[in-house]
């Protein structure tokens, strides 16, 4: 293999690539990523055995080949050569490939491509296009309420699928949820995306899109069977395992019947929050009590060891005497995703789910559960 190509162009495809390559390996092959070089071009591919990242990148192909090399050192060699030179990378059909540019060479040890693992990507039965902005609306809306419990597995992830909703029509919904918080965003649904079942998307998968996604404009191409989901953005293409199991009925958990409304400005509340929550105490859940009276809201934190604070703001509230407490991360978590200026808190009781939403926006909404303070 002998092929020549655009520092920039090399070093943004594998930024793409390398980061599915997970440092520590039990196979060694999978620490690599695999070059295949011809017709004008060069593929990379990289896997982690359960999501994998193919782009290809124009190059001077002098001879074609297909060869493994390390993808975290390679990466970091590109990443420090002169922005805009010229790459050279060769290898003699051996254990080595040999990458020059200008005055630099570095000799890298090669393994054999005949081990490399092909996740096999089957047969799609849905497929359809997207504006990526709306994708990753999707995404940032909703990741941060996956699951990190392992335990409950089929909660690491994002869970994927169409309703049909009663005056809107059939809608992609994204939910999300660690059983102390539920997220759910959801567009119009994409010709083709009609009738696909639910699925969940591993977290770290979700993680690869959103940066895949970040600053992307026209469409990606979404394809998606019962086990695997391919995202298809350009020149890059992902495929990865979903999470098998089943999403459980978020719709129970979602209040129905909350009827106590309290407007707040997003930003002074966001900031209240963030304020008293300063002298609470992980131990404890960094829980913060709101209780609302006479048009105001009382945010207040209790800590045994370092003392107490509280802070008052301005809310429409039309209940006096209400208390509830929140773990305040999990606040400021859901605050984070407002995008309106006025936050709305639809609540039942002190020990019920609390509804938040956006001030006139329907189509994302968000559910906390309180905390005893």
């Amino acid at each position: 293999m002998k092929v020549t190509l655009e520092r920039n162009h090399l070093l943004k495809s594998l930024g793409h690539v390398h980061r599915v390559v997970e440092r520590r390996n039990t196979y060694p092959i999978l620490a690599n990523v695999l070059f295949k070089a011809g017709d004008d071009k060069v593929e990379l591919r990289a896997t982690d055995l359960d999501i994998e990242v193919t782009e290809s990148v124009p190059a001077m192909v002098s001879t074609s080949g297909t060869t493994t090399v390390p993808a975290h050192t390679l990466y970091e060699i590109v990443r420090k050569l002169s922005d805009g030179a010229e790459v050279r990378l060769e290898t003699d059909g051996g254990e080595n490939m040999v990458l020059t540019s200008g005055r630099s060479r570095f000799n890298l040890a090669c393994l054999s491509p005949d081990s490399f693992p092909d996740l096999k990507s089957g047969s799609f039965g849905h497929e359809f296009s997207m504006p990526a902005s709306a994708l990753r609306e999707l995404i940032e809306r909703t990741q941060f309420a996956i699951s990190n419990e392992e335990t409950r597995y089929y909660l690491n992830g994002i869970y994927f699928h169409t309703v049909d909703v009663s005056n809107v029509g059939t809608v992609l919904r994204a939910v999300a949820t660690d059983g102390h918080r539920m997220a759910r965003a959801e567009i119009e649904a994409p010709s083709g995306a009609q009738g696909m079942p639910g699925i969940i998307v591993p977290k770290k998968t979700v993680g690869e899109v959103q940066k895949l996604l970040d600053g992307a404009e026209g469409d990606v191409t979404v394809e998606v069977s019962d086990t695997k989901i391919r995202f298809t953005l350009g020149s890059v293409v992902l495929l990865s395992k979903l999470i098998e199991g089943t999403f459980p009925d978020y719709d129970r958990v979602t209040p129905k019947n909350n009827d106590k409304q309290m407007n707040v400005d997003r930003a002074s509340f966001a900031t209240a929050v963030d304020r008293v929550s300063t002298i609470a105490s992980d131990r404890g859940g960094k829980a913060v009590k709101l209780q609302a009276r006479e048009g105001l809201l009382e945010l207040s934190v209790t800590n045994p060891d370092h003392g107490t604070a509280s802070e008052e703001l301005a809310v429409e509230f039309d209940t006096d005497g209400f208390e509830i407490g929140f773990n305040a991360r999990y606040l400021l978590d859901i605050i984070g995703q407002i995008r309106s200026d006025n936050a709305v808190f639809m609540f039942n009781d002190a020990g019920s789910p609390t509804l938040v939403k956006d001030d006139g926006e329907t189509r994302a909404l968000y559910v906390l559960m309180p905390m005893r303070v």
